[in-house]
């Protein structure tokens, strides 16, 4: 007779670790909460606007226990006040998920100041989270990135976003080498195209509900449950990049 031992690896347990997420009031940041939340985890998040931490929070506190701020991460500053914030309701960190992003377009078809707003939404403010959270875990923990699948197509009209998700791929892997020997795992998880506020108003949401019930669209939930798999992975092994897409999304 096979043992459980010998059959499947050891799954550590989520319950009263602490998570702290950005962009967690809504699409894959806010399904991501929840679900944490739901295995136990206390969690921190934070998002622009304070109508969505309300509604985040009342679904958070129904499965498990969760607070946040509405701050944009947007303003360097805020970075470190978020953290700060975290770290003094939570006590301690043991995951941060960085995952607050702002879709951008074509390079061409982008004003001076959505630029420099992007770079500093989607890119310097997933460095100074990482630097934030690798600060708090010390020598333990998780840091799980949400990239993006345009990062390996590298379209026209996603110069800036596509772009910016290259770079924080290429960082993640280099950060995962920097901070394993410290007890600190690194993965990043790169969606395919997935129902969110996102999408909008290039597809608005009575279309996203059909993609994905096309199968050509993820819903939120998906992305939540990859990146459950990734937490729960025994310490000795690490999933360093995680693509998630829809069964059938163009590859085009």
């Amino acid at each position: 007779m096979i043992s459980e031992a010998d059959a499947h690896t050891e799954q550590p347990t989520l319950e009263g670790r602490k998570a702290i997420i950005t962009g967690g009031t809504t699409g894959i940041g806010r399904a991501i909460a929840i679900l944490l939340a739901s295995y136990g985890v206390d969690v921190f998040i934070c998002g622009r606007t304070p109508e969505h931490l309300e509604d985040a929070l009342q679904r958070i506190n129904q499965v498990g226990r969760g607070d946040g701020i509405a701050i944009d991460l947007g303003d360097p500053d805020n970075v470190r006040r978020f953290f700060d914030a975290a770290n003094a309701y939570l006590g301690g960190l043991d995951i941060a998920v960085i995952n607050a992003a702002f879709a951008a377009e074509g390079l061409s078809d982008t004003s001076e100041d959505k630029l420099r707003y992007a770079i500093a939404t989607d890119f310097t403010a997933y460095l100074l989270s990482a630097h934030a959270a690798a600060d708090i875990l010390g020598d333990h923990g998780d840091i799980v990135f949400i990239g993006s699948m345009s990062a390996h197509v590298l379209g026209p009209s996603s110069t800036i976003y596509a772009g910016i998700k290259y770079g924080i791929q290429g960082f993640s892997e280099a950060l995962r080498k920097e901070l394993g020997p410290k007890g600190i795992r690194v993965s990043n998880v790169e969606p395919g195209k997935t129902g969110s506020d996102m999408q909008s108003p290039d597809i608005p949401p009575e279309e996203q509900r059909a993609m994905i019930g096309r199968d050509e669209m993820l819903r939120a939930e998906d992305i939540a449950v990859g990146v459950h798999f990734v937490l729960t992975q025994p310490r000795r092994a690490i999933v360093q990049q995680l693509t998630i897409a829809p069964r059938m999304q163009d590859s085009e």
